[in-house]
Parts: structure tokens; C-alpha cells; sequence
């Protein structure tokens, strides 16, 4: 399993971002990665939106919504936690800033998997993963 592979070549440690903390408690999350045979369980959610204090001035866009609400959620956890120094966003929805100037919003330390179906099993995905933990 490559997240396993991923989590054990690197020690990360998973903060989950999805609406997924939505419907459930970091334990019960922990419990759900565990019988899916990860190896290790999340250790916290992001904020909800609301909850946020850190914002830049950025244009809001209806069309990138959820993406900004998802980096503004992401930027927060980083910005309560400045020990972090490696870290990496992986997700479907495209919140990577991806050399695009007017994408000012975006995240850095973003891999796309454009396949939901198949996450980070896609070919070239860990590798693009690692650079971001291993730099």
C-alpha cells in the first residue's frame, strides 16, 4: 500500500482536510484508516472554515470555493503549528498553485491525483509526494 510505504520511508504524520472530519472524530477516523490497513492513524483535523482566523485578501472566487475554503483551512493548521517544515497537500480537487499567477491562493506543497478513483496509487504520485517530505 503506497501510503503505507510513504508514511514509513518519511515518518509523516496525516492531518486529515476532508469533509470527512465532518462525520466523524479523529478516533473514529484513526479506526476507519486502521481496518483500510493504513499503519498509521491521523493525528488531527484542519479547522472548518469558520473557525479560521488566518485569511489573506484574495478575490473570491465561486468557482474555486471549495478549493480556497480547503487552502484557508490547510494554511491555518500550518499557521498554528509552526514546527511543521515539510509537509505536502494531496488531493483530487486542485488547490496547487501550479505556476499560474493569478492562482495567488493556492498551496505550494500540492501533488493532484486527477483520478479520484485511484488516489495516490497513480503512476508518478509518490514520487511527487516524497519530494515534498524528503526536501
Amino acid at each position: 500500500m503506497k501510503v503505507n510505504e510513504i508514511i514509513q520511508e518519511t515518518g509523516a504524520e496525516i492531518v486529515v482536510s476532508s469533509d470527512w472530519k465532518r462525520w466523524a472524530t479523529v478516533e473514529e477516523m484513526g479506526e476507519y484508516y486502521e481496518s483500510k490497513g493504513i499503519c498509521k492513524k491521523p493525528i488531527a483535523f484542519t479547522l472548518d472554515l469558520g473557525k479560521c482566523t488566518w485569511y489573506n485578501n484574495w478575490i473570491w472566487s465561486p468557482e474555486w470555493d471549495l478549493e480556497m475554503s480547503r487552502v484557508i483551512e490547510i494554511k491555518q493548521y500550518l499557521h498554528d503549528h509552526p514546527e511543521i517544515t515539510h509537509w505536502v497537500s494531496v488531493d483530487d480537487s486542485n488547490m496547487g498553485k501550479n505556476g499560474e499567477s493569478w492562482k495567488d491562493w493556492g498551496l505550494d506543497n500540492f501533488v493532484l491525483t486527477p483520478s479520484s478513483n485511484e488516489g495516490i496509487k497513480q503512476s508518478g504520485i509518490k514520487d511527487k509526494i516524497l519530494k515534498f517530505l524528503n526536501d
